[in-house]
């Protein structure tokens, strides 16, 4: 009787070392046992014929039966080429726990082609047991105008050795106009979509950053909604005269130019948009400190709330 010509067909499960009796050979059963149901089970899933996955993975169809029966060994070599053909990794049909199913890969294969929105929001849905996950390593800073939020989160990432984006930068360069022209061209209601666009970019550029976001970005709920979720969010919050002395201080005389009740319309604009700043994760008043006492301040609010650890289960 001639010899198998299959050299991985030619014995049945060997022993392996051990010294407690008959567990490794237990041990070693178990392991063919599982990764024989996970193979059988995968290829089932995708309605693959045995015929189909010998010829993908170049193993024959006689070794492919041993294997699904549990009564074959394997060489590493030949699980991945089998793992391969059945779109997963060997390391999951030898995993303890159980194997992803033809369908999970199927998702996994989705998502990663699918628009950064879309990702978001399977995100969204899956994170609600851990929210602080998708935070973790980027900070956005919330405020008016003036509050310090381009000079601290520009010296903030320095500190932290982190990308710094401002948002209204990222759409003029997005769309190769300043900012007075994108108003004008695209309206309030068109700007508030670029602002959601740049957001998106911004998130699937960095995994780390420091996002400073004009004033009025609380008032698009959706835009705000995703800076919740994704970024630990602090308001920088000073005076309604120290808002107005910085803008001023910054060359635009607009606010005050020509309009007695430029103070008392700040004051309002304040009012109505405190209680959206106040849903961000913390504060840091910059009123009457100075630029380093400030950083100071936001520096250990990022410390002390764990902004860049990894959250907590």
């Amino acid at each position: 009787m001639s010899k198998p010509t299959d050299p991985l067909a030619r014995g049945t499960v060997v022993p392996l070392p051990g010294v407690a009796g008959q567990q490794p050979v237990d041990n070693a059963t178990r392991l063919l046992a599982r990764v024989a149901a996970r193979v059988r089970e995968l290829r089932k899933s995708l309605r693959m014929p045995r015929r189909v996955l010998s010829e993908i993975s170049g193993v024959s169809p006689r070794y492919l039966a041993q294997l699904e029966a549990g009564e074959g060994n394997i060489s590493i070599a030949l699980l991945q080429r089998v793992a391969d053909a059945l779109g997963v990794t060997a390391e999951s049909l030898l995993a303890g726990e159980d194997a992803p199913a033809a369908d999970l890969q199927d998702l996994i294969t989705l998502y990663r082609q699918a628009p950064e929105a879309v990702r978001h929001e399977v995100r969204r849905l899956l994170s609600t047991g851990n929210p602080g996950a998708m935070r973790r390593g980027r900070i956005c800073l919330v405020g008016l105008r003036g509050a310090g939020k381009t000079t601290l989160g520009r010296l903030a990432a320095e500190t932290l050795s982190m990308p710094f984006v401002e948002l209204t930068t990222e759409i003029e360069t997005a769309t190769g106009m300043p900012m007075s022209e994108i108003l004008a061209l695209y309206g309030q209601e068109g700007y508030r979509r670029l602002e959601m666009e740049a957001v998106l970019r911004a998130l699937e550029q960095h995994d780390r950053m420091i996002l400073a976001v004009a004033g009025g970005v609380v008032a698009e709920e959706q835009t705000y909604a995703l800076l919740l979720e994704r970024f630990h969010t602090v308001w920088l919050r000073t005076s309604p005269a120290e808002h107005m002395q910085r803008v001023r201080a910054q060359g635009d005389l607009r606010p005050m130019e020509g309009n007695p009740e430029a103070m008392a319309q700040l004051r309002a604009l304040l009012d109505a948009r405190a209680p959206h700043y106040e849903r961000a994760e913390a504060q840091v008043n910059t009123s009457n400190r100075t630029v380093a006492s400030s950083l100071n301040d936001l520096l250990a609010v990022v410390s002390s709330n764990n902004f860049l650890s990894a959250p907590k289960s």
